[in-house]
């Protein structure tokens, strides 16, 4: 499969399979770019998964709803820009984690 093939899945996986994917994908790919990203999407989903617990553990407190809403929109739309970038052969960089790897 070529690298935007690859990179379009990973930003898809974030809907179905946000974990498991970027992991296999970053065992069977040799491109640097391909690996940065899954492990960029994996951390991202990892984030975007505890920073929702938290604040799922907060709505009894008035910041946790809003707060809840807007993380799920983030976790909704980023991966959707990164889709349309890599469709684009266009640099992608998830944010919070873009600088942890590489």
């Amino acid at each position: 499969m070529e690298t935007k093939g690859l990179k379009v899945l990973v930003h898809a996986s974030a809907f179905f399979a946000p974990f498991l994917v970027p992991f296999i994908v970053f065992l069977i790919s040799e491109d640097k770019d391909v690996k940065r990203l899954s492990i960029q999407a994996l951390l991202f989903q990892l984030v975007m998964g505890v920073l929702l617990f938290v604040s799922s553990l907060l709505v009894i407190i008035l910041i946790g709803i809003p707060l809840l809403i807007v993380l799920g929109i983030v976790a909704v739309v980023i991966p959707i820009l990164g889709i349309i970038s890599a469709l684009n052969d266009e640099y992608f960089s998830y944010p919070i984690v873009g600088s942890w790897y590489y």
